[in-house]
């Protein structure tokens, strides 16, 4: 007889799979989140998986993991630390048990926790035998220890398979479990069993049969005796859906196609972690979008100038090292003033680095990688949901000032996930193409005696007085007629010039076009609430979660600090000097060993100190409070104890509400 089920409330939870990359961690979590979602928490994620196919299996290399963070309040990342580890090997359990904090919930599947998997993790004695003994390694966690495999394969035997193929469902008895625990919908996950496995109803009938063996194990057994409640997050009216950066970039791209009246055109090769943008696209042919899938990065590149030139929206997706390979075809759309939207999903690096982990670590090479002057408007979108505004925002500039983009996403933002408001289409900026159509230059005949006086040729670099971009003709276009290249261009005519003046006027005149954006821009918003901070935290990119979280930290505790986060790192706002120089200090997270850092001390001659980790994952908002706290003391000539916000507890939480 079962005993009688408390009920928990709790305002946020933070939940990690972990197993073998074949043991389905990705889609648990997944489908665990889509659940989060249809319920109504807010919610950021955060996948984490091996670079290899297949890593060998039961190792440490080889572990894939699936961290949620659900709440019912506004929250900005994923967590520092879980509070809830499953754990479906031995490998999983010690991979992840360093970033546990004490008192946290541990579900093992005790049966993978045979003598090999023990000794492939590197465990010498099995630590499930020494639970509640004087040495017993998980003593300060909260240990449950349950027969996944077996449960599951008695579970679902009525449908014939074997034990191996039957013990493939043990992350569906898993996600039951849990899904019992938190108080999930279950219909959005049967829903998608029923989807998935149409054709092949005896895996159908496994999965679904061990999804529910997992619900009904937590609601009889006596292991589990408290189940948790967390609320729906308040939200701002208006309909919402699930989304990752990857999937709402894509979004945008056909967003920014449909908004200007363009085809889309998309020239890429494979390469993690960008390669979903280029699976996405391929979908919406019915929007315009044409994708090339080319035998290198160079090709994809080179093709995607091409559409631009033929007046379509060229798009090229990669990753560090694709950029590398296409520095000089960039500067070749840099010469040739064709829009054109080259997005970086950055890794971890240098060289091929870390593929499947996070880092922020290409600005400078967005920045400056590219031989001559070639200047680039670089943007970065800080969200996954606002991935989607950035790419239509990128297409803008492309078009408008008829210049390469640079857009700076990264793994983080690309594989990770939140509720995303999805906007209504006429909220969207319309983006003008502005072809031109007919003749723009009068030439000595026309002007001669006989002549009409009215423009007779065109000239392809020609300038526009407010954002110095050139006119764009779709070749074919009668009349316009003309021939551009990666040659230095004459001004006005576009003939080649080798004339050392003519080059000096052109570099300067291509600098002050990218530096006109700015005038576009608008105010830089500053969270400064009560605007006595004399400490400024500024970020860019994926960094503004933890810099978010940490800066509510710190205001917690009773302390004064403003926040400011930039979108635009090419050219900068106009305001930003301004701003830099009303504070006293001036931090700058990053992931990377201090590139904004140093543009900031650059161009604005402030002191910018850097915060700088480079672990291939995102920063952790306890630590970077105990950063900013301290730099508060500093400014304010004070102590500064961040508390029980700070790192002291170390069952830390993050972001509490505000009240």
């Amino acid at each position: 007889m079962s005993q009688t089920k408390q009920v928990k409330q709790l305002d946020r939870v933070i939940i990690r799979f972990a197993g073998d990359s074949g043991d389905g961690m990705q889609l648990t979590g997944d489908r665990f989140t889509q659940e989060s979602a249809v319920f109504g928490n807010d919610l950021v994620t955060l996948p984490s998986f091996p670079a290899e196919i297949r890593a060998p299996q039961g190792t440490i290399p080889g572990v894939s993991s699936f961290q949620i963070h659900f709440a019912d309040h506004d929250i900005l990342t994923a967590g520092d630390r879980p509070d809830v580890l499953v754990a479906m090997n031995p490998a999983a359990l010690k991979a992840n048990l360093a970033d546990l904090p004490k008192g946290a919930a541990i579900i093992v599947d005790s049966a993978d926790f045979t003598k090999r998997n023990l000794e492939k993790a590197g465990y010498d004695t099995n630590p499930l035998d020494q639970l509640g003994e004087v040495n017993d390694p998980l003593a300060d966690f909260q240990v449950h220890p349950v027969d996944l495999t077996g449960i599951t394969v008695e579970a679902v035997k009525e449908w014939g398979l074997s034990r191996k193929d039957a013990s493939r469902a043990k992350n569906m008895f898993a996600l039951g479990l849990l899904s019992w625990m938190y108080g999930r919908p279950t219909e959005p996950t049967v829903k998608f069993l029923e989807k998935k496995f149409s054709k092949v109803p005896d895996i159908l009938g496994a999965n679904l049969a061990a999804f529910k063996a997992g619900w009904n194990f937590g609601e009889t057994t006596e292991t589990f005796v408290v189940q948790y409640e967390i609320k729906p997050a308040k939200m701002k009216a208006g309909n919402y859906r699930n989304i990752t950066g990857n999937l709402a970039l894509s979004y945008g791209l056909v967003a920014a196609g449909v908004r200007s009246g363009l085809p889309v055109f998309l020239g890429s090769y494979p390469i993690t972690p960008a390669s979903d943008i280029l699976h996405e696209l391929s979908r919406h042919k019915s929007f315009g979008v044409t994708t090339l899938q080319a035998e290198d990065e160079i090709a994809g590149v080179g093709a995607a100038i091409g559409a631009s030139f033929a007046g379509h929206l060229g798009v090229t997706t990669t990753s560090g090292p694709g950029i590398a390979l296409k520095g000089e075809a960039i500067g070749l759309a840099v010469m040739t003033e064709l829009p054109l939207l080259v997005i970086n999903v950055q890794r971890g690096g240098p060289s091929t680095g870390l593929p499947t982990k996070t880092e922020q670590s290409d600005l400078l090479q967005a920045m400056y990688g590219r031989n001559g002057e070639a200047p680039v408007p670089i943007v970065a979108p800080q969200s996954p949901g606002d991935c989607f505004s950035a790419a239509v925002e990128a297409a803008r500039i492309a078009i408008t000032y008829r210049t390469p983009v640079m857009l700076l996403s990264d793994g983080y933002l690309a594989n990770g996930s939140e509720p995303w408001q999805i906007p209504s289409i006429e909220d969207l900026p319309v983006i003008d193409p502005n072809f031109a159509t007919e003749p723009n230059h009068t030439s000595k005949k026309s002007l001669g005696e006989g002549g009409s006086g009215e423009p007779d040729e065109y000239w392809p670099y020609l300038r526009d007085e407010e954002t110095l971009a050139r006119p764009w003709a779709i070749p074919g276009t009668a009349g316009l007629e003309h021939r551009i290249g990666g040659l230095e261009k004459g001004e006005g005519h576009g003939n080649i010039s080798y004339d050392s003046v003519n080059h000096d006027r052109m570099v300067r005149i291509r600098q002050e076009k990218i530096k006109r954006i700015a005038n576009s821009l608008p105010p830089l918003e500053i969270d400064d609430p009560s605007g006595e901070a004399k400490v400024l935290v500024i970020g860019w990119g994926s960094t503004y979660g933890p810099i978010g979280a940490a800066c509510r930290r710190v205001r917690r505790a009773g302390y004064n600090v403003a926040q400011v986060h930039l979108r635009h790192l090419n050219p900068f706002p106009n305001d930003l000097g301004a701003i830099l120089k009303s504070y006293d200090k001036v931090l700058v997270p990053e992931m990377n060993l201090g590139q904004l850092s140093k543009m900031l001390r650059a161009e604005y001659l402030v002191d910018a100190i850097g915060y700088n980790h480079v672990y291939g994952l995102p920063l952790k908002a306890a630590e970077l409070a105990e950063a900013v706290g301290a730099l508060v003391g500093e400014a304010e000539g004070k102590d500064v104890d961040l508390g029980e916000h700070g790192l002291n507890p170390p069952a830390d939480h993050e972001e509490a509400p505000v009240s």
